[in-house]
């Protein structure tokens, strides 16, 4: 028997030792236990912006049958290359719009894989790391929002006289966009106010202006 052949009957040996079954059902549960716990978490996570329950629940589908992946994988290695060759012409076409949603895809994807290899301990204690990391970055303060301001005004050399009053309240200041035609101005204004309520006030009381309003902004910060 030359060098290749023991190579190959050594690689086959160790890429058909199977876990045994109670040890594929621990994994199979400690995967589900983990799961419904990223269920809550993401529940809790989101509970100020857009929560999508099929979504969630896809996380702990996703856990175990990346467990259930992972076990079969290690029984034989015909399933493994078998496997290989199925996922490979999955193709996924569901953008992922936050950035805190691929996390969590990732996250469960991860304790499947942990779990299938059996490292139960480890997918305990990350898990348990990421929630403290996330809830304590959570908790973070963070530069509040701007405001954004819409304006129109019937006097359209009034841009000058609306920014000189905008400033007065407000450190910072940016027009966003600005329309004009013969009988009106348009101005919208990303500003960062305290008392956005006089400074609203002062800006109906100048000459022209027809309505302004103050609303909130969603979405990245741009000062």
């Amino acid at each position: 028997m030359g060098f290749s052949d023991v190579l190959k009957k050594s690689f086959v040996q160790a890429t058909t030792e199977s876990m045994s079954r109670g040890d594929a059902i621990a994994a199979l549960a400690a995967a589900c236990l983990i799961a419904v716990y990223i269920f809550f978490i993401y529940r809790v996570i989101t509970r100020k912006a857009f929560y999508n329950k099929n979504f969630n629940i896809s996380l702990v589908a996703l856990a175990l049958i990346t467990t259930a992946i992972i076990l079969s994988i290690q029984s034989s290695v015909v399933i493994s290359l078998g496997m290989v060759g199925a996922l490979s012409i999955v193709r996924f076409r569901t953008a992922v719009k936050e950035p805190m949603d691929l996390v969590f895809l990732f996250w469960s994807i991860s304790v499947g894989i942990i779990c299938g290899a059996g490292l139960f301990e480890i997918a305990i204690f990350s898990s348990l790391l990421i929630t403290a990391a996330i809830m304590a970055l959570d908790h973070f303060p963070s530069t509040k929002s701007p405001m954004i301001l819409v304006i129109d005004s019937s006097d359209i050399d009034g841009e000058e006289q609306i920014m000189e009053t905008v400033e007065k309240y407000s450190a910072h200041s940016k027009v966003k966009s600005r329309g004009m035609n013969a009988e009106s101005l348009n101005l919208v204004i990303e500003v960062r106010i305290k008392d956005g309520a006089e400074c609203i006030r002062e800006i109906n009381r100048l000459n022209g202006v027809r309505n302004v309003s103050m609303v909130s902004q969603e979405g990245e910060v741009t000062f």
